[in-house]
């Protein structure tokens, strides 16, 4: 379903939905901000305790236009993560595909500082795997999906580096770099990322 939010960007999100194929969507620019101060919402807030009230508060948006746009919160959730995937996923690409100067340590080492910035695309996508697997199962499927994915982006970096390289190492890096997101949670505020990826490049590369 496109969606068009800043400039317009088109997301592969075309299924089956409640019984019936959704139609591909455009939403209007006021739906986009919607998402996009939602985002910021539950990234700080969590998405349990933003509800729609306060949503459409913040926005200051009639709660039917909220429902006529998004249907239910489960279903805007859903466009949430969707959104953040596909802005992870761009900036991923762009580091393993585009920067051909760059070495596969380098791009490793990239790709470990933008998953555990806590304050950058990935950690709504980390929060959710937490905090709706039971409530929101299809959101919650998004989340899982980008993973898969990046972990097959890891695993190709990987094998430049060590040709005996595995899908297994390349889940473990991944471990790791979510290992590090709960240290930063519980060191108040201390940034030591650069001592946790010399440990995980020690291990691994």
């Amino acid at each position: 379903m496109p969606f068009f939010f800043q400039k317009s960007i088109s997301l592969e999100t075309t299924r089956i939905y409640n019984g019936k194929t959704m139609p591909k969507l455009v939403l209007p620019a006021r739906a986009v901000h919607v998402i996009n101060k939602s985002i910021h919402l539950f990234h700080h807030r969590g998405f349990h305790t933003v509800g729609v009230d306060r949503i459409v508060k913040e926005c200051q948006i009639p709660k039917a236009t909220f429902y006529n746009y998004f249907h239910s919160k489960e279903r805007f959730i859903e466009i949430c993560l969707i959104v953040q995937k596909e802005r992870l996923k761009e900036k991923v690409v762009s580091i393993a595909e585009y920067d051909q100067s760059t070495s596969a340590r380098d791009k490793l080492k990239v790709i470990y500082l933008l998953h555990t910035d806590l304050e950058g695309v990935y950690y709504l996508l980390f929060k959710a795997i937490f905090e709706i697997k039971l409530t929101y199962s299809k959101a919650y499927q998004v989340a899982i999906k980008y993973r898969t994915w990046l972990i097959n982006e890891i695993y190709s970096q990987l094998i430049k580096l060590k040709t005996d390289a595995t899908f297994q190492d390349a889940k473990l890096f991944l471990y790791m770099i979510e290992g590090a997101i709960i240290q930063l949670l519980s060191s108040d505020g201390a940034d030591d990322r650069e001592s946790h990826w010399n440990m995980i490049s020690n291990i691994f590369l």
